[in-house]
């Protein structure tokens, strides 16, 4: 199990979700997003809200455009000092998932200040410096408001050339699907709050979450990488569905997903988040499943990734090599998952 807080206060038990299970639906999101306006009228706005994408970018010149994007959730462990850590860890990935270095953020803060012991406050904002730090980047300012439950995140800003600039809707027919963190965070953060998850899988569960996507900012200038995004609260068939809305094709997951520690245990004994279910309510019917395919696959394929890894469509000639820079970069599970092929804008499960 993991640490008891001096405090004695639960971090989760002051928040009615938590980490990247607090998102908005994805339908519900594309019903509130489908007034806003588009990018067609700022000809420097490279990347808006249209497809979904990890940040938006704007062109600087013809060297630099700018990628910003802000990430903010509610506490996903009791440990404030790791709240902190796995909030700015997946704020940075949006940097990372454009393919581009972050250069400062900004906080955002809100806390129950009556419920709270200002050293717990603390102790979150010095999680989200550490990991700043270690990207190499300040926390330059931000905002903080006194909020019924407790929420702190990231905004971020980077910088990438404008022609190593990755989306999620630039992959093509043909490329591999590789997946560089393996899945189980939303079912890990179900068992914490059941009082089922142990000290292993706790330790797990903090050094996924807590894994900076900085192999991101080199895949651009990775001769065969097409498109890239990462995998958080939409869940690997979320994200690989956005995937393939924005390249127009079909994306076929043709392997089994690699998953944290002791994952499928708790999965089959049906460990699972609310936010699986509003995910699959949400895209299942974009989504081609293999007959009597078992409930908790579902779960696994659905389930959100508070800080998870990146998706990467890349030509299949260079898939050993991205996986041999993603291995030699800390990430020793990442995995062919899939392809993209020409057909619908959906994804089919094929294993």
């Amino acid at each position: 199990m993991p640490p008891v807080m001096p405090e004695e206060i639960r971090l989760t038990s002051l928040a009615h979700g938590g980490g990247c299970g607090c998102k908005l639906a994805p339908a519900v999101l594309r019903d509130i997003l489908s007034t806003m306006p588009g990018a067609a009228p700022f000809a420097n706005l490279l990347v808006g809200t249209e497809t979904s994408d990890d940040a938006a970018v704007w062109r600087l010149n013809d060297q630099q455009a700018l990628v910003a994007t802000t990430d903010f959730f509610m506490p996903v462990v009791d440990d404030p000092f790791e709240f902190g850590r796995i909030a700015a860890t997946n704020a940075l990935s949006d940097i990372y998932a454009m393919g581009a270095t972050p250069i400062f953020a900004l906080a955002i803060v809100g806390m129950p200040v009556g419920a709270m012991p200002v050293g717990m406050i603390q102790k979150i904002l010095e999680g989200g410096a550490s990991v700043c730090a270690a990207a190499g980047i300040p926390i330059a300012g931000g905002h903080s408001i006194d909020s019924k439950e407790p929420i702190y995140g990231l905004v971020a800003l980077g910088l990438v050339h404008p022609g190593r600039l990755l989306t999620n809707r630039t992959g093509k027919a043909g490329d591999v699907l590789i997946l560089t963190k393996p899945l189980g965070v939303g079912i890990y953060s179900a068992a914490l709050k059941q009082d089922r998850l142990d000290a292993a899988g706790y330790e797990a569960m903090i050094a996924s979450t807590t894994k900076l996507n900085t192999f991101g900012k080199d895949l651009g200038q990775t001769p065969g990488v097409h498109a890239l995004t990462d995998v958080t609260g939409f869940g690997l068939l979320g994200h690989t569905l956005e995937m393939a809305r924005g390249a127009g094709l079909t994306a076929e997951i043709t392997a089994a997903p690699p998953l944290l520690p002791g994952v499928e245990a708790l999965a089959r004994s049906g460990v699972r988040t609310g936010a699986s279910t509003r995910n699959w309510d949400s895209y299942g019917e974009a989504v081609v499943l293999p007959a009597n395919f078992d409930p908790w696959r579902i779960d696994l394929l659905t389930d959100p990734q508070t800080s998870g890894g990146l998706l990467i469509a890349a030509d299949p000639s260079a898939a050993d090599t991205i996986l041999a820079n993603a291995n030699a970069a800390g990430f020793p599970t990442a995995a062919i998952v899939g392809r993209l092929v020409e057909g619908p804008a959906r994804v089919v499960v094929r294993s």
